[in-house]
């Protein structure tokens, strides 16, 4: 499973991130990001409430539940190895992190998971690597800009990246041209409003723009 996760990143290229959701909003959100061609959901744990941790697990289960591998689960802002083991039992198949924890990178390897933690700098890029991630993710990606980007994969282009942190559909395609693998993208998709109101269509619409947006860039 782990290399149809890695295929799947490289190959759609948009992880959809979905931070403090309720459970009951999390299939409908899943269903609407995959009518508009993203299979690929991140489901956040919130770090300044501890209590609402079984019930991200909840919402992984259930999307896995729901949608097996047509879209792939995974588990957000995990910065413990304890948080990797509950991910892990929910059934998330990948772990994203804000940032470089070796401990957490091995214990998602151990586990058999695809690992995308968090970094910025060229030594905390190669530390992540170093210990293991499949990705690197470059956070956050619009206070750096596709530049810093392209300007840091001279040095390490044997390193996997991903871009994340204000990215949108109008500069996603420039993180994949300056040679991000995929990009992680939250409230500007995710937007908490339209879910609020059950607007389900313009996020599928705005979806469906995202892809776009990088693919035709692509052609």
């Amino acid at each position: 499973m782990r290399c149809k996760v890695i295929e799947r990143i490289i190959n759609t290229k948009i992880i959809a991130i979905a931070r403090g959701m309720e459970e009951r909003a999390i299939i409908p959100l899943a269903e609407a990001l995959f009518a508009g061609g993203i299979s690929m959901m991140e489901i956040t744990f919130n770090q300044a409430k501890p209590e609402s941790f079984e019930s991200t697990a909840a919402g992984i289960r259930a999307l896995r539940e729901k949608f097996g591998e047509k879209l792939l689960a995974g588990a957000g802002t995990v910065i413990t190895p304890a948080l990797v083991d509950l991910a892990f039992n929910a059934g998330a198949l990948y772990i994203v992190s804000p940032d470089t924890n070796t401990e957490v990178i091995k214990r998602t390897k151990k586990l058999g998971l695809v690992s995308l933690p968090g970094a910025m700098t060229p030594g905390e890029c190669l530390t992540a690597h170093n210990a293991g991630a499949d990705f690197v993710k470059l956070f956050p990606a619009s206070e750096l800009g596709p530049g810093y980007l392209k300007a840091i994969r001279a040095p390490l282009s044997h390193i996997r990246f991903l871009a994340v942190g204000g990215i949108n559909e109008k500069n996603a395609a420039g993180y994949i041209r300056a040679g991000a693998e995929g990009i992680g993208v939250g409230g500007n998709l995710v937007n908490r409003d339209w879910i609020s109101a059950g607007e389900w269509d313009r996020i599928t619409a705005l979806a469906r723009t995202l892809v776009e947006s990088i693919f035709i860039s692509k052609d």
